[in-house]
């Protein structure tokens, strides 16, 4: 099942900066691992969008959670819902890493 985590980052660019290679590492581990469909920030920078592929909400949260941004106290607020995707188009979804 999908879950959409929509992230909103405490203002704290240093901080978001410093600790962004690990945030970046565990989200590739997960990619590698399949629990994660897509993940990028907004162009704003005021947060993110994750897209989690587990068997439960419980399951998503706790990846979340445990995301170095979370542990580092850069998550503001976390909204997560339950995600039917109907269409992609994977053209559109390059990485600009």
């Amino acid at each position: 099942m999908k879950f959409t985590a929509f992230v909103e980052y405490n203002r704290e660019p240093e901080r978001i900066a410093a600790t962004r290679p690990a945030h970046r590492a565990y989200l590739q581990d997960l990619l590698q691992q399949g629990r994660l469909v897509l993940a990028g920030p907004f162009a704003d920078g005021s947060g993110a969008l994750f897209v989690y592929d587990v068997p439960n909400e419980d399951e998503a949260t706790k990846l979340a959670a445990n995301d170095p941004f979370a542990k580092a106290s850069l998550f503001r607020k976390v909204v997560m819902k339950p995600w039917t995707p109907v269409f992609s188009n994977p053209l559109h979804l390059t990485p600009a890493l």
